[in-house]
């Protein structure tokens, strides 16, 4: 027999058990995994939950927090509950400006947001200094958009609907009620937060608020 066909039937014999090898693992593990004994069911293990998932980040008493909905607010206690076998930890939250209590359940704490730091107040003070955009779309779609970032919680979209419906005047005329009445909201929802950072008087803020959008410039001329 010839050297040439000696070698090509050694090879195929080298390919066939080296296959074997490779292929009799992966057919041997899938029979032990459909392997069971019969008349016997696993049953899916039960853990009763004793105690309520909490979030990473905790809030301590007296510490001021931002509801979107709501604005800013001060956590006046940190109570338990046991419902239905789980024990239950929740923030008393009161929000001033609108005499309001809330209950915040800590497994449920992803809404609030801690209040704004130093440089993010200065950064809405620059938001607030800005032009304001003007949009040409309907009223009604515009109030919608506003209304949305005021509840967003967001510091800076709040300053920018200060901004943007912001008259630089106190004469009412100049603005519709549903103009002023979102104003308000925005103007009032920023000061709370600009006060419990700075920690001044409401006062202070206001005129700090009002400088930055020019509106004390109509305040000295009517004088």
């Amino acid at each position: 027999m010839p050297k040439n066909k000696k070698t090509k039937k050694a090879k195929k014999v080298k390919k066939s058990k080296l296959l074997k090898k490779t292929k009799i693992k992966p057919v041997l593990k899938s029979v032990e995994k459909k392997a069971s004994i019969p008349g016997q069911e696993e049953k899916p293990e039960i853990k009763k939950i004793k105690k309520q998932p909490t979030e990473k980040r905790a809030y301590n008493l007296k510490d001021f927090v931002v509801y979107p909905k709501h604005g800013v607010g001060k956590i006046t206690a940190i109570e338990k509950a046991n419902i239905g076998e789980i024990d239950i930890q929740f923030y008393k939250i009161l929000v001033e400006k609108e005499k309001l209590t809330l209950t915040v359940p800590i497994n449920q704490q992803s809404k609030l947001r801690p209040i704004s730091s130093i440089n993010q107040i200065n950064k809405c003070v620059s938001i607030l200094k800005s032009k304001p955009k003007i949009k040409r779309t309907m009223w009604s779609r515009r109030a919608q958009e506003y209304d949305q970032k005021i509840n967003s919680g967001k510091i800076y979209e709040l300053a920018e609907v200060v901004k943007d419906l912001n008259k630089n005047t106190d004469i009412i005329a100049d603005q519709s009620y549903s103009e002023r009445q979102l104003f308000e909201k925005a103007y009032e929802r920023l000061k709370s937060e600009f006060e419990a950072v700075l920690k001044v008087s409401p006062e202070d803020v206001q005129k700090k608020m009002d400088k930055a959008l020019g509106r004390t410039k109509i305040s000295e001329d009517i004088q």
